[in-house]
């Protein structure tokens, strides 16, 4: 079964002149498999996953993740509403929110214990237990790319996109 297909994404970006970052993508990924996508800089790996991750909607084309339309002709599903967790390439942790609660920052909806709970499942899989009273500025860049995919992890998405991990 196909897992996430985009069919045709056209993005373009405002400016003189405009400039197009997406033309006519088309991918298809089976669910459980991984893809890379790999291109030289600026040409529009991270407006793909973005697209895909709902934060920029496309000019054209159609995003599909299992049996749902996330993007096509007058819908468009907001990023939270998605199951889709994004690592952005600079991590984009909260430097006002300590480890932990950036990790719980997509749990609000779980009641505390669970929400805590979770939150400990993730240190441990990113091998930070122990470290989640610490802010962002007290990690190493490698610590805060691992607490920035255990947030992405966090809410059990359907769809993890990472971003030159």
């Amino acid at each position: 079964m196909t897992h996430l297909v985009v069919d045709g994404l056209v993005r373009t970006f405002p400016g003189h002149p405009p400039v197009r970052a997406l033309a006519h993508v088309s991918l298809a990924v089976e669910q459980g498999k991984l893809l890379a996508v790999l291109g030289p800089s600026g040409c529009g790996k991270t407006t793909l996953l973005r697209t895909i991750a709902g934060m920029e909607p496309p000019d054209e084309g159609t995003v599909r993740l299992g049996d749902r339309e996330l993007d096509g002709p007058g819908t468009h599903v907001a990023p939270e509403h998605r199951a889709i967790g994004l690592v952005p390439q600079e991590g984009a942790l909260f430097p006002h929110l300590d480890v932990n609660r950036n990790i719980a920052f997509g749990l609000h909806r779980l009641e505390r214990t669970a929400r805590r709970a979770r939150v400990d499942e993730m240190l441990d899989l990113v091998d930070l237990a122990g470290m989640g009273r610490r802010r962002p500025g007290q990690l190493s860049g490698g610590q805060q790319q691992r607490v920035a995919l255990a947030r992405a992890l966090a809410p059990r998405p359907e769809l993890v996109l990472l971003d030159e991990p």
